[in-house]
């Protein structure tokens, strides 16, 4: 667990802070939200976490409390992300036309084409990708849900779900909306896999 995290920094004493806490930077979050984990005594491997809402410089001013079962540490390989997400198409240029085209995905043009068996294209998503290629999917075309969130799909974080719905529009390409309310769009891409687009600051 310890290779996710950033080297561990200085806390201010305060009546959360005895000394022994110490901060760790989680990366996957925002400058402004950290978690702050301390070993309490007497929980048997438990952890303590804090998630603070203020710099890690200030008086912690909420928290959150919860027993996290301590990392087994035979069983830590060192996870860091998700890497990339491989979707099948039935045609490549078909499938280059929606992610490129509608979606404004670009091509990782470092990733090896011509290296596989099969046709295909590694597409950015942020620091992540998405790998299509070009092989019988042997799931059923018809009989789907009809939200996409009820199959298996690919959820990729926008800064603006009404742009891309009226980009959706615009083309015909039908969607729905989260069934929770939460800004977040469901569509298919021509070959019927489900995409999720959440809203995120």
């Amino acid at each position: 667990m310890a290779s996710l995290l950033s080297s561990a920094l200085n806390l201010p004493f305060n009546q959360f802070n005895d000394g022994n806490a110490k901060a760790l930077p989680v990366k996957a979050l925002s400058n402004r939200d950290y978690l702050f984990a301390r070993r309490t005594s007497g929980c048997h491997g438990h952890y303590l976490m804090i998630k603070s809402k203020t710099s890690f410089k200030a008086d912690v001013l909420a928290k959150e409390s919860l027993n996290v079962e301590a990392a087994d540490e035979t069983n830590d390989f060192g996870v860091l992300s998700v890497h990339h997400v491989g979707i099948l198409c039935e045609n490549l240029e078909r499938s280059l036309q929606f992610y490129q085209n509608i979606l404004g995905l670009k091509i990782n043009e470092a990733r090896p084409h011509d290296k596989l068996p099969y046709r295909g294209a590694w597409l950015w998503v942020g620091s992540e990708m998405i790998h299509l290629m070009e092989l019988p999917n042997p799931d059923p075309l018809t009989g789907r849900p009809e939200h996409g969130g009820r199959d298996r799909h690919t959820c990729i974080a926008i800064r603006d779900v009404s742009k891309l719905k009226a980009i959706l529009d615009k083309e015909g390409i039908s969607y729905t909306l989260s069934r929770s309310g939460r800004p977040a769009i469901f569509t298919r891409d021509p070959d019927a896999n489900a995409l999720e687009f959440t809203q995120v600051e």
